[in-house]
């Protein structure tokens, strides 16, 4: 009851100050209505528009820290989760992504090893490398065939692109084979264009071919081939190509890189019964046990390098001929001492010819410098004959070298020839 009362006193007690205010206030609004700016705009909505701007802007403000924001959670709540989502898709699709690669590997792998299977010789059988062993100073791996599959001790494993290791132990459903990369193995090859053999042995990834003579001769690039001279691995499989070719102090250093990766490969062959073939010419596309018979003779057309390369190993084959001619096994009692010097045999002579001086035979064309190398004296039973002046109407004597004596004995010394 008291505030209508104070409000009526004070419009009152003002009453003419406020109807003076109204009156100027209505006169300043009807002012601006009338009056525009250079722009055509009436003062009075420039005076609204400044007085607003400002409430509208605190409002918009307010609006968008308060209304927008709980907005925009909402929508981030909804767009996190929708990210979360799209993750497990992601991940769900790299996962097949990887079993579908796997899965082609392995079929690109079996249709490769089937169709080595037909193309070889040798008869395989497939198997799949399950586990490694646990030695640390051998590397071994095991696979899923063993003794009811025909694997057996011994037996060579390969793959299309190149050798793996051999069996060393064969069990009922499993087997374990030794990797070609361990220090213990060895293998024989063979080069492809002259055909030298050589020990290939490796020390992990590192692998050299030994017994290589520098006189031979071995391109960088060459592949080498198994010779089958270890009894283990078939002739003519693919087991790499030459890294580096140097001359050693006394034999070749070659260092080898491998073609079959024996450390990662996943499905290889067991080779039941091998079968030679011979090297090819060209570099392998995709070629290729118990104890294998010895290789057979290279039947190949063309040159090859002979394996004898030194003055010494060929002095030792003329030694080896004229025992052979002569009948004479080198070191074995009884044996006579083969003759080094004997002079050509004398042609016939017909009855009715006179007797003269018979011309010398031609020489042999396989010891043409014979006569002018002594005879080594590391030979056994092996002595120098005393020379002999003969008459040239007469055909040369044969020395009488006595009984059969034993090694180390005294032999009696030829009777010197009548002198003229």
């Amino acid at each position: 009851m008291q505030e209508p009362r104070v409000v009526e006193a004070i419009l009152s007690r003002y009453r003419n100050l406020i109807i003076l205010a109204i009156v100027i206030v209505a006169q300043l609004l009807l002012v601006a209505w009338q009056v525009r700016t250079s722009h055509d705009v009436r003062l009075i909505r420039i005076w609204a528009v400044t007085t607003v701007t400002p409430l509208a802007g605190v409002t918009e403000a307010v609006r968008r820290n308060t209304i927008g924001f709980l907005e925009d959670y909402f929508i981030l709540l909804d767009v996190r989760e929708q990210n979360r989502k799209l993750r497990q898709d992601n991940d769900r699709l790299k996962m097949e992504n990887i079993y579908y690669r796997n899965q082609l590997t392995t079929a690109e792998n079996s249709r490769a090893l089937s169709a080595f299977q037909l193309q070889s010789a040798s008869k395989t059988v497939a198997a799949r490398i399950i586990g490694n062993g646990t030695a640390s100073s051998a590397q071994v791996v095991f696979i899923d065939r063993g003794s009811t599959s025909g694997v057996a001790k011994g037996m060579a494993v390969v793959t299309p692109d190149g050798i793996v290791g051999k069996v060393i132990a064969a069990y009922p459903l499993a087997s374990q084979v030794l990797l070609v990369t361990d220090p213990t193995f060895s293998v024989g090859v063979e080069s492809q264009k002259a055909h030298i053999h050589g020990t290939l042995t490796c020390n992990g990834s590192n692998c050299v071919v030994d017994y290589i003579q520098n006189e031979e001769k071995v391109d960088p690039g060459e592949w080498f081939y198994t010779s089958g001279e270890d009894r283990i691995f078939p002739r003519g499989f693919p087991v790499g190509t030459a890294a580096s070719v140097k001359s050693g102090e006394f034999m070749k250093d070659i260092h080898l890189n491998l073609s079959g990766a024996p450390g990662a490969a996943d499905e290889v062959l067991v080779v039941l019964h091998g079968v030679h073939q011979l090297i090819p010419d060209r570099p392998p596309e995709q070629r290729m046990t118990q104890s294998l018979p010895a290789p057979p003779p290279d039947a190949t057309p063309g040159p090859q390098t002979p394996k004898l390369a030194t003055q010494a190993d060929k002095i030792k084959q003329q030694y080896v001929d004229i025992g052979q001619e002569q009948n004479h096994a080198y070191g074995a009692i009884g044996s006579n001492m083969p003759n080094y010097n004997k002079p050509p045999a004398a042609p016939a002579q017909s009855p009715a010819q006179p007797e003269t001086m018979s011309k010398p035979a031609a020489k042999p064309a396989a010891l043409p410098a014979v006569r002018a190398v002594p005879p080594p004296s590391g030979i056994l039973g092996a002595r120098k004959p005393a020379p002999a002046k003969q008459p040239a109407t007469e055909k040369p004597s044969q020395v009488d070298n006595g009984p059969v004596l034993p090694l180390g004995a005294p032999r009696k010394k030829a009777p010197a020839p009548p002198q003229p």
